[in-house]
């Protein structure tokens, strides 16, 4: 008895792994004979290209601080137009663009005893700002450090001009097509059909020229001393201009026959 329950017990589990076999088999099966006839794909792809910097932005200010405002305009308005003149002496073909004048009052730290008596003004901070654009890098050193005799340097940023980005627009179109055309084959493969059964319906360029963000943050102050001399010749400062990564997406839609 014990013999025959230990043959029967056998013949089931022989049964159910044939079964289970079976049965994956059928699955394996049917994921082989998923039929994509007139499938549609959406492929995303994008592309980049890496090109030198030839165009940079550099921001200039200059800050006084003096118990008079006017003192404070005034030393602020004239060390502005000396270093404006600086600048163009250096580099006439560079752009300049002031923006950011400000002037603030500096209040006395000592709390008022009444609480309706505001706090005593003892001085005022007045400054602004200059924004160089240039393709001139070669100069930019002599540029930079003729200016900081009489302005600080708060800012720098490397770039491409605009005719630069247009030049690599054919460049960069053509490296996000090829990546289509790779990441198309890979999925064509992968689904177990011939690339060459896969149609382009429709290609969309979704953007292009993302290489800079937005220039348009005002530089935080330098703070200056009011009594700080004024220094006459400054050591050239070293840049590296760097580069510019430009990308482009799409989105193609292909149909397989």
């Amino acid at each position: 008895m014990p013999v025959n329950f230990f043959g029967e017990f056998m013949s089931r589990s022989r049964n159910l792994m044939l079964s289970m076999m079976l049965a994956t088999a059928s699955l394996a099966v049917q994921a082989q004979s998923v039929q994509t006839l007139g499938t549609q794909v959406i492929v995303p792809a994008s592309g980049e290209i890496i090109v030198p910097n030839d165009q940079v932005r550099a921001t200039l200010m200059i800050e006084e601080q003096d118990k008079d405002k006017v003192a404070a305009a005034s030393r602020v308005n004239q060390k502005m137009k000396q270093g404006i003149d600086i600048v163009k002496r250096q580099d006439p073909q560079a752009v300049l663009k002031s923006h950011g004048y400000f002037t603030y009052a500096i209040y006395s730290d000592e709390t008022p005893r009444n609480a309706g008596k505001a706090r005593q003004i003892v001085g005022w901070r007045v400054g602004q700002y200059l924004d160089v654009v240039t393709s001139n890098l070669a100069a930019l050193p002599k540029t930079v450090a003729a200016a900081q005799g009489i302005l600080a340097l708060n800012g720098l940023q490397f770039g491409l001009t605009p005719e630069s980005v247009k030049k690599q627009d054919a460049a960069l179109i053509d490296a996000t097509y090829k990546n289509l055309n790779e990441r198309l084959v890979a999925i064509a493969r992968a689904m177990g059909r011939n690339p060459g059964d896969a149609s382009l319906e429709t290609v969309d360029f979704e953007g292009s020229g993302n290489y800079a963000g937005s220039n348009d943050s005002m530089p935080k102050a330098m703070m200056m001393r009011a009594a700080a001399p004024v220094r006459e010749e400054v050591a050239e400062p070293s840049f590296e201009a760097g580069e510019s990564t430009l990308s482009m997406r799409l989105v193609g839609k292909v149909k397989f026959k």
